[in-house]
């Protein structure tokens, strides 16, 4: 039987606003168990005079008095979850130099969460699952190369990927959009071993990824069944020739977006999720069908413009359309509004994302969105640095998958 991965949980509210329960649910469908570090009140006190924040806040000063006893060896924990209420300024302030405390003095995984009232379980899953695989699949996160016969496949919310790779090298993909689960994973699985010019037979071991990633994984007999973070991250560092040394990958989906920071292959710190889809690949969708213009033609035509001389609010996906709209209707031209949509949605992931994480360069941008020239051109603005976009950058979780899923192989 598997020990289960202890995450020691550094949080302010939850237990107030009901989130508790589903933060337990969530780690119990991992098989792991959250647990608050047990600490005096002498320690209380001296986190409040050491650490250097003034808080107000007496369960934040217990934050980070925990913190404090996780870095200093005085609790053992095998991850690190901290938790904090998505209205409280001062409370994402601790938040967020605690994540960077423990990251910069420890070597546990750690991730950060602002809750809301309607926080579930199922929204903490993926981070949930990433944390347990970081302490229990270290040895696995470490592969560099693939090898043999493998598919990986990516079941996202707007598209399904497939790959398939041998002896470290891609030879055959597939891409469609996703409209019913199982059903996109079969025809771009067909389509891949078509142009690799094998049969599903040939395939030594398989992996699945994305939304779809159980469901898919049980049609098909998956090896392994792994969340998006640690597989996208494993995968842009692979295709990038980038395992060494840190970087940063920005994945900016159609329903949400990844941000993490990835040392030597494995995600050390990482946020997703995103406030309205006003700040993911939809709304580019939707303003590429404002314009008339196919989303693979977003990108070149945004290139054109200045942002500057549309002002866009995408923060929620309803006044972002409402700008598009107004600007349209005041006669702005189509290559500006295209420029100042990547921008906003640039903007968003900068502001509500990026800063939670540690950005170190190189920065590469994966996924669909990472095809649109535009955004990847904002986001390199934003950031003051180039942004890479790996080849293959659009079959990422796909490419992660199945290489991951060469170490389930079985000898001869």
């Amino acid at each position: 039987m598997t020990q289960k991965v202890r995450i020691a949980q550094i949080a302010c509210g939850p237990e107030y606003s009901g989130v508790q329960k589903e933060i337990y649910d969530a780690a119990a469908a991992v098989d792991a168990e959250i647990f608050f570090p047990d600490i005096a009140l002498a320690d209380i006190r001296r986190a409040a005079d050491e650490f250097g924040l003034d808080v107000r806040s007496a369960d934040l000063k217990l934050a980070i008095a925990r913190a404090m006893a996780l870095v200093e060896g005085e609790v053992d924990a095998d991850a690190v979850f901290i938790a904090t209420c998505f209205r409280c300024a001062e409370a994402a302030i601790v938040r967020n130099e605690l994540r960077r405390y423990i990251h910069e003095h420890s070597n546990l995984p750690v991730v950060s969460y602002s809750f809301t009232e309607r926080t579930t379980s199922g929204t903490l899953l993926t981070r949930m699952e990433a944390l347990t695989t970081i302490a229990r699949r270290r040895a696995l996160l470490a592969r560099e190369e693939q090898a043999g016969i493998t598919l990986g496949v990516d079941s996202g919310s707007s598209t399904t990927k497939a790959v398939v790779m041998e002896d470290n090298a891609i030879i055959g993909t597939g891409w469609l959009p996703t409209i019913e689960v199982i059903k996109s994973a079969d025809d771009v699985v067909a389509r891949a071993l078509d142009e690799a010019g094998l049969s599903r037979d040939d395939v030594q071991a398989m992996g699945t990824t994305g939304y779809g990633r159980f469901l898919v994984g049980r049609h098909c007999g998956a090896d392994l069944i792994q969340e998006e973070l640690t597989v996208n991250s494993k995968g842009a560092v692979y295709l990038a020739d980038h395992q060494h040394g840190p970087s940063t990958v920005i994945d900016i989906g159609g329903m949400d977006n990844k941000a993490i920071s990835v040392l030597d292959g494995i995600p050390s710190t990482f946020t997703m999720g995103g406030i309205c889809a006003g700040a993911s690949g939809r709304f580019l969708e939707m303003t590429a069908k404002r314009l008339g213009v196919e989303i693979t033609e977003l990108g070149p035509l945004a290139l054109k413009g200045l942002s500057k001389n549309v002002p866009m609010n995408s923060y929620c996906i309803v006044f972002g359309t409402q700008s598009l709209v107004n600007a349209l209707a005041a006669g702005s031209a189509p290559e500006d509004v295209a420029a100042a949509a990547c921008h906003s949605v640039a903007e968003q992931v900068f502001e509500q994302q990026l800063q939670e994480i540690d950005i170190k360069e190189p920065v590469f941008m994966v996924g669909g969105t990472s095809l649109i020239e535009g955004l990847v051109h904002a986001m390199g603005e934003l950031l003051q640095t180039k942004v890479t976009v790996p080849r293959h950058s659009q079959y990422i979780g796909a490419v992660g998958s199945a290489l991951l899923a060469s170490g389930y192989i079985r000898e001869e």
